[in-house]
């Protein structure tokens, strides 16, 4: 029998970045996200009603297996209600030069989203719900 847990969503991201005064500067000042909690070895910051935690990364080019303390994710989305918004967010992502899709149609679910990436090239997606 499933388990089937019962979730309100992501409660927590955390993330491993090659370079933290990088990650600070781009999640805080570019994206304008709130700094929710700060660190010697840690930031944490407020997307929507999800707290993201980014701390700097072990890198080791010999794992071939997952390591937590490498840099990386696939990728996370964050949903988005206004297709306005969407706009908005890729129009200003364009303008400070951050590469980004531009807002495209996701074929297989029919919704709309842009994507783009973090300084260490982690992908995000702003993605309509």
């Amino acid at each position: 029998m499933a388990i089937s847990p019962q979730t309100s969503g992501i409660h927590h991201l955390a993330l491993r970045t090659s370079d933290m005064s990088r990650a600070k500067g781009f999640y805080l000042d570019t994206l304008g996200f709130t700094l929710a909690l700060e660190t010697t070895d840690l930031f944490i910051f407020i997307a929507g009603a999800t707290f993201i935690g980014i701390r700097q990364a072990v890198v080791n080019a010999t794992d071939e297996k997952f390591n937590p303390f490498s840099i990386g994710l696939d990728h996370l989305a964050l949903g988005c209600t206004d297709e306005a918004e969407l706009q908005r967010v890729a129009d200003a992502l364009s303008m400070a030069k951050i590469e980004n899709t531009g807002v495209k149609m996701d074929e297989t679910l029919g919704k709309k989203y842009v994507s783009f990436k973090d300084p260490d090239r982690i992908n995000w997606e702003f993605y309509m719900v």
